[in-house]
């Protein structure tokens, strides 16, 4: 026995569609991508070269790592920073939480994207903003 029906599938109206988002034309909604280019330790400082953009999302590698090596002893980090083309805070946000219990930090060869927003930094430190 077979029967037909013609009854819809769906028998709620469908939704109304969701307002458009606006974004400036400039945004870039896509998290960057940074490279942990190389990674080595000499003795207890460990020496990273990295590259490519450092934002929230993408700087949690590096997050990891220096954990990882806070953990197994490092005291010491090098971070060679010659080929990043973009940070933001993300960038800053993971190297405030290295110096702390005695650690030591050094930035060699400061790309231009990272001078810039150390420069930002000092001066917005320079005119007492928190």
């Amino acid at each position: 026995m077979s029967t037909s029906t013609t009854a819809p599938i769906l028998t709620a109206p469908p939704a109304a569609p969701s307002p458009s988002v606006v974004r400036d034309a400039g945004t870039d909604t896509a998290p960057g991508v940074m490279v942990i280019d190389s990674c080595t330790a000499l003795g207890a400082t460990l020496v990273v070269r990295l590259a490519g953009e450092i934002d929230h999302y993408s700087a949690a590698p590096l997050r990891a790592l220096l954990a990882s090596a806070a953990d197994d002893g490092c005291t010491g980090l090098v971070l060679d920073t010659s080929r990043v083309t973009f940070c933001d805070a993300g960038l800053l946000a993971v190297l405030d939480w290295w110096p702390r219990r005695g650690r030591r930090l050094r930035l060699a060869n400061r790309s231009p994207a990272v001078r810039r927003l150390l420069d930002v930094v000092a001066a917005s430190a320079d005119e007492g903003t928190p």
